[in-house]
């Protein structure tokens, strides 16, 4: 597996991670957790260095899982987890300093680790500064339980505020051929600061693979089941990215997800993708995305082409918009 250094400040980790939320939440009934220990260390097996976590999913018991499934080899690997939310009646976001430390706290503990290797701020809370957010995390870093701070679906003005009072390493934000907004502001900025940039669903959550058409059902508790882009009328409006990304990986044998990846790898070599999945046979087709080139013509013309197929469907319901992007 190649590797890649996260910005200037951050970690080197491999080219593509692992995102670990599917393992325990979010995509129906949780799968056997004995086998998700198993797919963990399978990746780490095949060069995967960089596997991202969150306290909320679960909740708690992603952490768990990821950090039971790296023991093994946790020198060796870059554990990334998020601060942010509170949990329980109400919910909502909280990054408040001292909930901050209690949530570093009790991860240290679910991971089993003495330090966190990259720790982001999951949402912007508009009550506190960020700079208060900031100066909590470099005092973490001080004390050696945090080595690197990210931040994620943070705007260009938080971002840089976050920066001049401790390096942020990375900016996680969702980033793919169907969601490409981070490309008019956020990735100008990224590179000017030499920060990372890890882009989650690359995959559109599923529906780039080509796995998912407007008569796909998904599992009652799917949180798919909730997003304006997964109607079945979107999905039905939005194949035709899919088939743009199938009928250039049949030219090279590649899969319509090799395509996806390949073309998010090629952008920066400062982005790491971070697919998720449950099965070993996706795990090993996703890795074999870090080894396939596109040409500068198959990338111009992939641009142009997915620039000229309209996305139906917004990414979340306005509430849930509204939190990304301050």
């Amino acid at each position: 597996m190649q590797t890649r250094r996260l910005g200037r400040h951050g970690p080197e980790v491999s080219a593509l991670g692992l995102g670990c939320m599917g393992l325990t939440s979010s995509y129906g009934t949780p799968p056997d957790r004995g086998e998700m220990i198993s797919l963990v260390r399978a990746a780490a097996e095949r060069g995967v260095t960089f596997f991202d976590t969150a306290e909320v999913y679960g909740p708690f018991i992603n952490e768990e899982l990821v950090g039971e499934a790296l023991a093994p080899v946790r020198d060796s690997v870059v554990i990334a987890t998020k601060f942010g939310f509170r949990i329980g009646p109400g919910g909502g976001v909280d990054s408040r300093p001292e909930h901050i430390r209690e949530v570093a706290e009790a991860s240290l503990k679910r991971l089993g680790t003495e330090a966190i290797d990259l720790l982001y701020q999951h949402r912007v809370d508009p009550e506190v500064p960020i700079e208060d957010v900031a100066g909590t995390v470099r005092d973490l870093i001080a004390e050696g339980k945090v080595r690197h701070f990210g931040l994620s679906e943070a705007g260009t003005r938080t971002i840089r505020r976050a920066h001049a009072v401790q390096p942020v390493a990375a900016l996680q934000s969702e980033y793919s051929l169907w969601t490409r907004e981070p490309e008019a502001e956020i990735l100008p900025t990224l590179e000017e600061l030499g920060i990372g940039f890890v882009p989650f669903s690359p995959l559109g959550r599923g529906f780039l693979t080509g796995k998912i058409d407007e008569t796909t059902a998904f599992d009652a508790a799917d949180f798919r089941n909730g997003l304006p882009r997964f109607t079945a009328e979107a999905r039905r409006a939005n194949r035709a990215l899919v088939e743009l990304l199938a009928d250039v990986g049949a030219r090279r044998g590649a899969t319509p997800a090799q395509v996806a990846l390949a073309w998010l790898l090629a952008r920066k070599p400062w982005i790491v993708p971070i697919p998720g999945t449950t099965k070993l046979s996706r795990l090993e087709e996703n890795l074999a995305a870090a080894d396939f080139d596109l040409t500068p013509d198959e990338l111009r013309g992939l641009e142009d082409a997915a620039a000229r197929i309209p996305v139906e469907g917004s990414r979340y319901p306005e509430a849930m918009e509204r939190m990304a992007g301050r």
